[in-house]
């Protein structure tokens, strides 16, 4: 795929989601995309960068650990059109690519990825968060996470059940992870055919939120990562701040797993 489809297809898609949040009454920026540059070389994300894309998602650590290394170098040799060496303002963009880890996180992986990323999108359990909290503290880091909820498929990743969520969040409020700021919640909807179990998954989540709002107000938990190429539209009625979209923009992959 050439730089001037991947161009053209981030138009289109930043497009569709416009028209998406204006169809449920929203405004085109009450939605953030986070492109999905998994299985996808430095030279494509660099193409999008080129665009106005600025925030990417990644799924493996060890891939977006190597991708996001380069492009910092690149970015600080003032190799990336549009950006000077110090990351002040060019033509564009006039900020640094930012990373945000959005699959499964093992402990082991939980170093290289604080120090990559600027949000970890799929914290699912407390000794992620401790590791994260460790890691950053080491760092002297402070990085935004967001909580997995599984609301959907039972092989789906994610806090399984409100209580623990919650055991979580009241460590957070009670200041046991200061390095970690807790922003919202993520999850995926069920591969399915079927509106009404995608549906219910996203106003499950949305519910769940509000009712955070509430018992947490102390607590930033404003981000709803919901929505992927199948399902952004239902998302976005349904509340969604962030929508996830990768082969949309990139087409199939052109990087294999590592």
């Amino acid at each position: 795929m050439t730089d001037g489809d991947i161009q053209e297809n981030l138009a289109r898609v930043l497009s569709d989601l416009a028209d998406a949040a204006r169809a449920a009454g929203r405004q085109g920026s009450d939605v953030q995309l986070c492109a999905v540059s998994k299985f996808h070389a430095v030279s494509e994300i660099l193409a999008a960068v080129r665009a106005g894309q600025l925030l990417f998602g990644e799924n493996r650590v060890q891939e977006a650990y190597a991708k996001f290394t380069e492009i910092g170098g690149l970015a600080a040799a003032g190799s990336i059109p549009g950006m000077q060496a110090d990351g002040t303002p060019g033509e564009k963009p006039d900020r640094l690519p930012e990373l945000h880890i959005i699959g499964t996180l093992q402990l082991n992986k939980v170093k290289k990825a604080v120090e990559i990323a600027s949000c970890i999108q799929s914290v699912d359990r407390e000794d992620v968060l401790a590791e994260i909290e460790k890691r950053c503290a080491a760092l002297g880091k402070t990085i935004r996470v967001l909580f997995e909820m599984h609301t959907g498929e039972e092989s789906k990743a994610g806090y399984a059940d409100e209580k623990a969520l919650y055991a979580s969040l009241e460590h957070c409020a009670k200041g046991t992870y200061p390095h970690v700021i807790p922003s919202g919640l993520m999850t995926m909807a069920p591969f399915t055919e079927d509106k009404r179990l995608v549906r219910k998954s996203f106003s499950t989540l949305r519910e769940l939120s509000g009712k955070i709002a509430r018992d947490f107000p102390s607590l930033p938990m404003t981000e709803l990562s919901m929505g992927m190429s199948g399902d952004y539209r239902i998302a976005v009625e349904e509340g969604s701040t962030m929508v996830r979209i990768g082969t949309a923009i990139f087409g199939p992959r052109t990087v294999q797993a590592v």
